[in-house]
């Protein structure tokens, strides 16, 4: 798989992590931990509203939201709960909300499933972190796909 079959904010990530040598992949993947943003208030006080990816070996939830108004229309919104603790899964999070976050369903549900794996992490990360990651682009498609009427 290319990443010409990827949304290109997605596409860009992917190419910066091919482009380096897998050290240099794991401190991206760190940089991405820190860029994870907060849950909004709303969601803060409200945690029965997220969902646990259980197969993440951290504790990891998430919800996703269909932009009504404010925002171009249909255009899907993340959000995550990781502990700061848990570099590695924030880092997943944080790549697939700054590739996904804003786009439509369609554009994330065309998202191949196995899209965690061009990342070039597959020998630095266990292969359960790596089923995290998979896990977790999983449950945003199925949540995606339920929101908006459509068979992933």
């Amino acid at each position: 798989m290319t990443t010409q079959a990827l949304p290109s904010a997605l596409a860009a990530i992917v190419d910066d992590f091919q482009a380096m040598s897998e050290p240099e992949r794991l401190q991206l993947l760190l940089e991405f931990s820190e860029g994870l943003p907060e849950l909004p208030d709303r969601l803060k006080d409200h945690p029965e509203l997220l969902e646990q990816v259980v197969e993440c070996q951290s504790p990891l939830f998430l919800t996703i939201e269909t932009e009504k108004d404010g925002g171009p229309a249909g255009a899907v919104r993340l959000f995550f709960k990781a502990p700061a603790e848990a570099p590695t899964t924030r880092g997943f999070a944080g790549v697939l909300h700054e590739g996904l976050d804003g786009l439509s369903a369609e554009e994330i549900l065309s998202v191949p499933d196995d899209m965690p794996e061009l990342l070039g992490l597959t020998r630095a990360i266990t292969p359960l972190r790596m089923r995290g990651m998979t896990a977790m682009l999983g449950r945003i498609k199925r949540k995606v796909a339920a929101a908006s009427g459509v068979r992933s």
